[in-house]
């Protein structure tokens, strides 16, 4: 996993050098990252309950909509099909798997190649979704996207994190949040990404040294970086001494919530954004509570 392993310090250790306009600057490129995210949570729910939409790519959803019975059945009950589920959840599956891979390319080719690859693949699969004229070319796009919003998910938090000062990690890092809840295209993350530079920990994980230190003084803006540069050093080193990253999470001295702080926080996602677009489509019937939910719908 990108940046494994832990040093033992001293509490409440400060470096010199604050935050530069550098710093901001390529913080506010990565958090878009999460725009990509946000953006598809934002119209995914409303364009599955187009009339339009429905027509040309799921005609059955749309008859069992405006059809003589449509008083008579659950609106749960008209959207329950086994196509537009797959066509809405193929995202999160395939950003789940692709976080995994994500992982190995981030730690061997750097954060930023991490986000630009991501960028690009998201940037395909939303060409392939607005040029589709079957369900297949949907879902196929879909998947892309998925894939470029698991390379984001992951390398993103990853590079705000080494970007920041570590006084202020948690501030600048909560951009990335913030970026989800306001959404916007991904061409603004993918052409970004093409000039936001490496961060230090990256370039130290590649072997080169000098290259890292000269990026930690410029990002911080001082040339004494001595004792940071020398922590990160110790911290790189010892992540290249976990030889299997994924059985030590399973291990009980280092097993703690926050090791299954990504997998715990992606799966309730997918359920409060399924659950936002029934919202919509029926506000008086929401799925996750009402009482007046069928327990089975009627084979169509």
């Amino acid at each position: 996993m990108a940046g494994g392993g832990s040093v033992a310090r001293s509490e409440g250790r400060k470096y010199e050098g604050g935050v530069t306009a550098f710093v901001v600057i390529a913080c506010l490129v990565a958090a878009m990252g999460g725009l990509m995210f946000g953006y598809d949570i934002g119209i995914s729910g409303g364009v599955t309950s187009m009339d339009s939409f429905l027509r040309q790519f799921f005609p059955h959803v749309y008859k069992k909509q405006h059809g003589n019975d449509d008083h008579k059945e659950n609106m749960y009950c008209k959207f329950d099909d086994h196509l537009l589920t797959l066509f809405t959840s193929s995202l999160y599956l395939a950003a789940l798997i692709a976080s995994f891979f994500a992982s190995a390319t981030t730690r061997r080719y750097g954060r930023k190649a991490s986000m630009l690859f991501g960028g690009l693949v998201f940037l395909a699969g939303a060409v392939l979704n607005g040029a589709a004229v079957n369900v297949a070319m949907l879902i196929i796009g879909r998947l892309m996207l998925g894939v470029g919003v698991g390379f984001a998910n992951q390398s993103v938090p990853v590079y705000l994190s080494e970007m920041a000062p570590a006084n202020l990690r948690g501030a600048l890092n909560i951009g990335f949040q913030m970026a989800i809840t306001i959404a916007a295209p991904a061409i603004l993350f993918t052409v970004g990404s093409l000039f936001l530079p490496d961060t230090p920990n990256s370039i130290l994980e590649r072997g080169n040294h000098e290259k890292a230190k000269k990026m930690l003084q410029r990002i911080r803006g001082t040339s004494n970086v001595d004792e940071e540069f020398q922590d990160l050093v110790d911290a790189s080193t010892a992540a290249k001494q976990v030889e299997h990253p994924w059985e030590e999470l399973h291990r009980p001295k280092i097993q703690t919530p926050a090791n299954h702080l990504h997998l715990h926080s992606f799966l309730p996602a997918a359920y409060w954004n399924q659950r936002h677009h029934v919202l919509r489509t029926c506000p008086l019937q929401d799925p996750g509570f009402s009482a007046t939910m069928p327990r089975s719908c009627p084979l169509s």
